[in-house]
């Protein structure tokens, strides 16, 4: 790439050290690369992705440069400010990664580990002008054909499948049992492919994000997957989002609707899923969230918005791509370099949030869903998912608490996300509900199972003697409420259940 005007420079230009040079910590697994610029993977990055990022800010400021997989150069923007000028200014950024030069001279191809994450495709989030507005302005009419209403039912019900499978044991692990699962299920209802629910694909998922050998192989699976499924809707229309994009008036091709349901399906599941489970870990560990539960002063979507600032759901998002010769954060920027959006940086950058203990209820300035033109559509079902479904969990197991010791909790570190590894439980032991409704009806009526915050919390049966083995819940009752009788150790969890129920 071009010489920026910093006394650091990407590799491959004149005032760069030959790769491989000892001086410079250029091994391969070091935490250097050529022209002695940090890496942006390998042990490092693993280890402590937000230290890393935080060393490059204090190196270079804002805007600094790094390297991706293969010592590919990249600029990592980690200011907030310059990150909204980016995301705002689409007439000098884009994400077309077309525009790349590394793309343009055959340097990276569609084998490139990352290939996944920024090759070209006819979506709404790599268009630009007048074609973005059409692909987007589909995708758009589609969010809005969805019945949110359904949906948290659909939610509600897929939560209490879950925790169905591991209620009775009095322990779980939240991450592989819960969390990995649930917006699986939920995107799958949405797009109309319930049935295509399974391990293999919620592994494939995970695998294509985290720039693995096989991450293409399971793009290809996935797509596979989505290709069939859009010639079928094509055939037959039903009530779902797929038909939305095929019905719409941009007239979309197949190719076009599988490429935006892969963009819809895998960006919402792995930003989901981290954000779910990160709520979680945030309402069993966090000692500012208990002490707010027991006031009763924050509600759980309040903790989703506090998540999004502190544990963003992506940490990144590869690329944005300059179209012209810009400075930003002090940094030239040329024409072809691309640009990392930090959301997670942009988050914690002193400028705007100079005590991070400090309480950010009621403040949606955060970066977690992007900005500007290619701002993220579904927002708002992600954090659906993530409200109902932690709400879901409570009031089935109000005395929730981590089983092992918070520092004991470990994440998987991509250059996209980290992803807690496992998030283990213990709680009084539950008895399956009875769910019923057909799953991937997302319109089901009130009359299937269904935990709604505003519903009152029936009365118990009777006192529980001192030191009495907690009780089971009653079965359903003919509106879809649970009558659950409390436990002994009436806890903060339990607290929330009787405060969000009106208790």
């Amino acid at each position: 790439m071009t010489t920026p005007s910093t006394p650091h420079s990407f590799p491959g230009t004149p005032a760069g050290p030959p790769p491989g040079c000892p001086a410079h910590g250029a091994d391969p697994v070091g935490p250097f690369g050529a022209g002695g610029l940090r890496r942006l993977y390998g042990p490092e990055a693993e280890r402590d992705a937000p230290g890393l990022f935080e060393k490059l800010r204090a190196e270079h400021g804002p805007v600094a440069p790094a390297l991706l997989h293969d010592d590919v150069p990249i600029w990592v923007v980690l200011g907030h400010s310059e990150n909204l000028h980016m995301l705002r200014t689409h007439s000098v950024y884009t994400r077309n990664s077309r525009r790349w030069r590394l793309v343009q001279d055959g340097t990276l191809g569609p084998d490139y580990p990352l290939a996944p994450l920024f090759a070209w495709q006819p979506i709404c989030s790599f268009a630009e002008g007048a074609e973005r507005e059409r692909l987007r302005g589909a995708v758009n009419n589609a969010m809005k054909q969805i019945d949110y209403r359904g949906v948290r039912r659909a939610i509600n019900r897929h939560s209490n499948r879950l925790v169905n499978e591991f209620g009775q044991d009095g322990r779980a692990d939240l991450v592989g049992q819960f969390t990995d699962h649930l917006p699986m299920l939920v995107m799958l209802d949405v797009l109309g492919l319930p049935e295509e629910y399974n391990e293999q694909m919620v592994d494939a998922a995970r695998d294509m994000l985290q720039g693995t050998e096989t991450a293409n192989a399971s793009n290809a699976a996935i797509m596979g997957i989505l290709e069939r499924h859009v010639a079928r809707r094509r055939a037959q229309p039903d009530d779902d989002f797929t038909s939305s994009l095929l019905e719409d008036e941009a007239r979309l091709t197949d190719d076009e609707v599988a490429q935006h349901l892969r963009l819809v399906l895998i960006a919402a599941y792995e930003a989901t899923s981290n954000l779910t489970a990160n709520v979680l870990r945030m309402v069993l560990t966090d000692p500012r969230f208990r002490a707010q539960l027991n006031g009763g002063q924050m509600t759980v979507p309040e903790a989703v918005e506090q998540t999004l600032w502190d544990q963003p759901p992506f940490s990144n998002m590869l690329g944005y791509f300059a179209v012209q010769d810009a400075e930003l954060g002090g940094q030239q920027i040329r024409k072809g370099d691309a640009l990392l959006l930090n959301i997670a940086a942009a988050n914690v950058d002193p400028v705007v949030r100079p005590d991070l203990e400090a309480n950010m209820q009621g403040n949606r300035a955060h970066l977690a869903f992007g900005g500007g033109v290619y701002e993220c559509p579904g927002d708002d079902l992600g954090r659906a998912i993530a409200d109902t479904g932690v709400d879901a969990l409570l009031m089935r197991l109000p005395d929730v608490e981590l089983a092992v010791p918070e520092t004991d909790l470990h994440w998987t570190n991509s250059l996209i996300s980290s992803h807690l590894k496992e998030l283990p439980v213990v709680f009084s032991p539950r008895q399956p509900l009875e769910i019923s409704s057909r799953p991937g009806q997302t319109g089901a009526s009130r009359t299937d199972w269904e935990i709604s915050s505003p519903a009152p919390r029936p009365q118990a049966a009777g006192p529980i003697p001192p030191q009495a083995a907690p009780s089971v819940p009653a079965p359903p009752a003919a509106d879809g409420s649970v009558a659950t009788v409390p436990v002994q150790r009436r806890g903060a969890w339990r607290r929330l259940v009787e405060w969000v129920r009106g208790g």
